[in-house]
């Protein structure tokens, strides 16, 4: 069972196109049949007991908890408390990250949904699969830029955004980036809006001297949305199986 799931998420998410400096695929290997997944963007300490208590098989992080690697693996940390726990019960642990973000259909292109687009192309295009990519670029029907902001605050469940920029120029040509944006919209020209999750200081400046209107929602908010599909994705491709959303999965990030 858990090879069937293993080869469904490679299907939903390529591993080949995730970026060269990701950690993607099976983090933690346990030694359930996979029944009871649960899929959240970061496996926190609250996220981890959400999984003890629903008893599930397969934990599906976007973020890769295992990154930079370990030199140990004690109980000094959230995330090593966190993977010890699943270790233990025989859960395993996996991530899709950067491969989700590129594969057409994925988290790229949702997050464009905010927009009402009429053409979409990938910042970096993938060389084999010219659809696939880092980013995406698209042109939308003509709309004034503050008359966006509602519709991309819908489109991710969100009450606020942060937003640099001339609200009043017209947006015809805009690019989305999940996560954290600066360095994929680095070789950008002529775009009228920005939409990612968070970007340097400098980099908002440096966007808004040329006349760009960028909008940032915090890191998670422009990944969390596409959770439901994924879960979706995954429950209709294995018979059987139960898959379900962490609740405790948020923003660590709370505005006052």
């Amino acid at each position: 069972m858990l090879d069937d799931v293993l080869q469904l998420l490679e299907r939903l998410a390529p591993p080949r196109l995730a970026a060269g400096w990701d950690n993607t695929g099976l983090l933690l290997e346990g030694d359930r049949p996979v029944r009871r997944i649960l899929v959240t963007i970061d496996l926190t300490e609250p996220v981890c007991a959400e999984a003890v208590e629903h008893d599930v098989d397969l934990v599906v992080a976007y973020h890769p908890p295992i990154f930079r690697g370990l030199k140990s693996l004690t109980r000094a940390d959230g995330i090593g408390r966190s993977l010890l726990t699943l270790a233990r019960r025989g859960v395993h642990v996996y991530s899709p990250h950067t491969a989700l973000d590129a594969v057409p259909g994925g988290m790229n292109d949702w997050l464009l949904q905010a927009f009402p687009v009429r053409q979409a192309v990938p910042i970096e295009p993938d060389r084999d699969e010219p659809r696939a990519g880092v980013g995406r670029v698209a042109t939308i029907e003509a709309r004034p830029a503050e008359a966006l902001l509602g519709s991309i605050r819908s489109h991710l469940g969100l009450t606020h955004l942060r937003v640099a920029g001339p609200l009043d120029r017209t947006v015809e040509r805009v690019a989305v980036c999940p996560g954290s944006g600066g360095s994929v919209f680095s070789g950008l020209r002529d775009v009228d809006l920005l939409l990612t999750g968070e970007m340097s200081h400098h980099d908002v400046l440096a966007w808004v001297a040329r006349g760009t209107v960028v909008v940032l929602t915090e890191h998670t908010n422009t990944e969390r949305g596409y959770l439901p599909q994924l879960a979706a994705d995954l429950a209709a491709g294995v018979d059987g199986t139960q898959v379900r959303v962490a609740t405790s999965d948020r923003d660590p990030l709370t505005v006052f």
